[in-house]
């Protein structure tokens, strides 16, 4: 190694649909924001990243837009995710050297090779030296201290924004993988579909999500909520109050949540019988902000029969999974795929 590269940063991403996540080798999770980007239409220049373009977001004028470059998981707007990185490294390499000699950036498991090609070039174009890529759930698995290079089954369900991976992991490899294009997002969009559809009511994206955050949940809650929601008539056009309660969208939620429980049962259903009897030891563990949803772990429990757990700080598993991997890059090999030119 020589001086340069001593000086160097080496840096692990999260590039999730929701929010992108950083880990900087020796300081630890550094960065968690949206991964959105305001630009001005007539220059094009970029105004906002991250959480300053979340404020704006659904609320801007007709000279600025806010875009989400990431869609399910994989990139959709490729010089947009390229200024989203270069923003965010600019955030947390505040030192004077901007050198990345290696990045660990994630991505589901169904990725195609040509999105894998877009996520390296992002990387590549910011200005890392080596770029790897992991699996989503391998990186949740070794985040959350599993011991994947071990012949025992793990089963992990990462729950993100755009994407739910489900990946049964055993010899640093993934045996048994279902990516299923259904996340957070899919939820937010459910509880806008439920107001339009039974109250006449638009609300917004960020409304959604504070919906879902608030009262949202799998099972019956011992006590149900309720909350008062802001929007605009549809049929008035006025701004409007209503009152909803936690059962009401618990019934919205239920269309996502079953196709994700579905996609963990199927994924049982391709798990030879020995991992299958280690999954039945040691329980399904869920990472991902999706993972936060209350009665989540107990529904799956109902559905499977199995034990399934809440990993600890659910939100920053994957990313502290890229974490380990930099920190020990040489063990970690046989996880990682180094994304080389073509």
């Amino acid at each position: 190694m020589g001086f340069l590269d001593f000086l160097a940063t080496e840096i692990g991403i999260d590039l999730g649909t929701a929010n992108t996540l950083f880990y900087v080798r020796g300081k630890g999770v550094v960065l968690n924001e949206p991964s959105i980007v305001a630009i001005d239409r007539v220059s094009k220049n970029v105004v906002a990243i991250g959480s300053e373009a979340r404020q704006m977001h659904e609320k801007t004028h007709s000279d600025i837009v806010t875009i989400r470059p990431l869609k399910d998981g994989v990139i959709a707007d490729f010089e947009m995710t390229e200024e989203l990185i270069k923003g965010f490294i600019r955030k947390v390499n505040t030192s004077w050297f901007p050198s990345i000699r290696r990045m660990v950036v994630c991505v589901p498991s169904g990725v195609t090779e040509v999105e894998k090609r877009a996520v390296r070039d992002s990387a590549e174009h910011a200005g890392a030296k080596e770029v790897y890529l992991i699996a989503e759930p391998m990186a949740a698995a070794i985040g959350i201290g599993l011991d994947v290079e071990q012949p025992v089954g793990n089963m992990v369900v990462d729950i993100g924004g755009g994407t739910t991976e489900i990946a049964v992991i055993a010899l640093s490899g993934i045996v048994v993988d279902e990516s299923i294009r259904i996340g957070g997002d899919e939820m937010d969009q459910a509880i806008i579909q439920f107001f339009r559809r039974n109250h006449n009511l638009l609300v917004g994206e960020k409304t959604a999500e504070n919906i879902k955050q608030l009262i949202g949940s799998a099972t019956p809650l011992e006590e149900e909520q309720s909350v008062t929601v802001k929007g605009r008539d549809l049929v008035t056009g006025n701004p409007k109050n209503i009152e909803v309660n936690s059962i009401e969208i618990r019934d919205s939620l239920n269309e996502p949540i079953e196709a994700i429980v579905a996609a963990v049962r199927q994924a049982l259903e391709k798990t030879p019988p020995e991992l299958a009897a280690d999954i039945l030891d040691r329980g399904i563990m869920l990472t991902g902000g999706g993972a936060l949803i209350r009665g989540l772990d107990q529904r799956i429990r109902e559905e499977t029969g199995l034990p399934v757990h809440v990993a600890d700080d659910p939100l920053t598993a994957v990313v502290r999974g890229t974490g380990r991997v930099l920190e020990d890059i040489d063990r970690y090999k046989a996880v990682l795929l180094k994304a080389r030119r073509y």
